[in-house]
């Protein structure tokens, strides 16, 4: 592989670290604000000449459309990973958390940077803009605490929904990733939990 610039290599760093933070590769305006550039277009040819060194593919018409070459994934086990199906997960309005299932899918552990502890059927499309549709499996990491822009699934008065946290001054908001849902602000005295970090999806045929 061709040597990379500086930036090339800041670039490719910060793609690593999100994916591994997010399960997910960032977006074209993410890249932009993280480096400042002044326009998408450049983010662009600094990811055509990643591409190009063979440090990643970019995958045409598709959002988030940028895939790590598997030489730059993290070296842990490939082992299949028997993860159980624990029940539903709201991309929308919260639902209740009694609707389970006994259910498990294996699925390969090279698919995930962090390794996962189960998964949740997601049901509704407020995070359409992250890549998360109606009917995907998204894998979880327990977790009882998450920082500030990480996706998380949470729970809110005996309910569960996942989101992208923000925590300001004014207290803790839940953003949906689809303009058609408002944020939710979690009242002081709700009860309030982290159950758990958005690790990646599953999207079954």
């Amino acid at each position: 592989m061709n040597e990379l610039t500086d930036r090339q290599a800041e670039i490719l760093s910060f793609l690593e670290r999100f994916v591994e933070r997010e399960g997910m590769p960032p977006s074209i305006p993410e890249i932009q604000g993280a480096f400042d550039l002044a326009s998408p277009r450049g983010v662009v040819k600094h990811l055509e000449a990643l591409a190009a060194k063979g440090h990643l593919e970019l995958i045409p018409n598709r959002a988030r459309g940028i895939r790590l070459r598997q030489a730059r994934r993290s070296r842990r086990s490939r082992d299949q990973l028997d993860l159980p199906i624990l029940g539903r997960v709201a991309a929308g309005a919260p639902i209740g958390a009694a609707d389970t299932f006994d259910e498990s899918l294996v699925v390969d552990g090279a698919l995930f940077r962090q390794r996962p502890d189960y998964l949740l059927r997601v049901q509704g499309d407020s995070m359409r803009d992250d890549g998360i549709f109606d009917g995907d499996l998204v894998a979880i990491r327990q977790a009882s605490s998450a920082e500030d822009g990480q996706t998380v699934v949470a729970r809110i008065d005996g309910e569960i929904t996942i989101k992208r946290l923000k925590i300001g001054a004014g207290g803790i908001r839940l953003l949906p990733r689809n303009p058609d849902y408002a944020p939710i602000d979690v009242p002081k005295d709700a009860d309030f939990a982290i159950e758990g970090l958005y690790c990646g999806l599953v999207r079954r045929d």
